[in-house]
């Protein structure tokens, strides 16, 4: 077969594009500090990134949602504890009242302050936390603590036991409230608040509010029980948001892996090339032969 000077001509441009087209894509990727920029430069690469960044955007919620959960937990777990004074502190005023020795303005001084916790312990049941009720169920956004239908005062209305769950994981949800009907009316029949009211109401009488003690005692140790079973989640979810960073971690390393270049190996290889380019321009200056317009100028 005859080779032409036209052959050589247009081998040797078709090989200079060809270098320029590997010195583009040394120099983007030296750039970017990504394999690819288009899904045409390798599909399995683009589509096996897409798959982990689809997976971070997953882990990012489920870090968000492990967090907001933390925060409920907290804030019920530091409203639990207040009623825990609360009635720690109605139980001493209480054994107090019932000792035998108070008379009448004594009981009526002890039924005011009772009567003063109980209304703080209205104001505990209606803890909020981002502007949402923390003790009314999945009814969020009305206090759980108001004015009763009959309109004789205020009193535990919130009949809503829904629990709230927050997904930490594809296949893993974690409770993280807990329902005041469980808090404050646990009997469905006043509950704590009820049991003040007839302390309150003993003691202006003065009289001695019988089972009082035993009640008292009761609604602690259920209080107790609730904060147990609070702190038990509030453990869950810590050791999920723990999954989940190390979650995060190998899933960030994989995609850098997919994605990410070696830059040391893409300097060598550009640097490489540059050496091929040369030398390609250099044996082209000697290919291509001069022409008569060369030797007019």
């Amino acid at each position: 077969m005859r080779i032409t000077q036209s052959m050589l001509n247009q081998g040797f441009l078709a090989n200079i594009n060809k270098s320029n087209q590997a010195m583009e894509r040394y120099q983007n990727q030296l750039s970017t500090g990504k394999k690819i920029s288009k899904p045409s430069d390798d599909p399995v690469t683009a589509v096996r990134g897409m798959f982990y960044r689809s997976s971070l955007n997953e882990i990012e919620q489920y870090k968000r949602n492990s967090e907001d959960g933390v925060s409920w937990m907290t804030a019920t777990d530091e409203a639990l504890n207040e009623v825990t004074s609360v009635l720690q502190r109605v139980r001493e005023l209480t054994l107090q009242g019932i000792n035998g020795t108070n008379g009448d303005t004594d009981k009526y001084a002890i039924a005011q302050e009772i009567s003063q916790l109980k209304e703080h312990l209205g104001e505990v049941a209606n803890s909020q936390l981002s502007g949402k009720y923390i003790f009314a169920g999945t009814d969020v956004k009305n206090p759980p603590y108001r004015e009763n239908i009959a309109g004789s005062g205020k009193s535990f209305v919130n009949e809503n036991k829904e629990l709230l769950e927050l997904r930490v994981g594809q296949t893993n949800s974690v409770q993280i409230n807990v329902t005041g009907m469980e808090i404050f009316n646990n009997d469905g029949n006043g509950g704590i608040f009820k049991v003040l009211d007839n302390i309150i109401s003993a003691f202006k009488s003065d009289q001695e509010p019988p089972g009082a003690l035993a009640d008292m005692d009761e609604q602690l140790d259920h209080i107790l029980r609730e904060r147990s079973e609070l702190g038990a989640r509030v453990n869950r979810m810590e050791l999920s948001m723990s999954r989940i960073d190390g979650l995060e971690l190998s899933t960030t390393r994989m995609l850098s892996h997919e994605e990410d270049v070696d830059m040391t190996r893409v300097i060598i290889d550009l640097k490489a090339q540059e050496n091929v380019q040369r030398a390609a321009l250099s044996a082209g200056a000697r290919i291509i032969q001069p022409s008569l317009v060369d030797f007019l100028r």
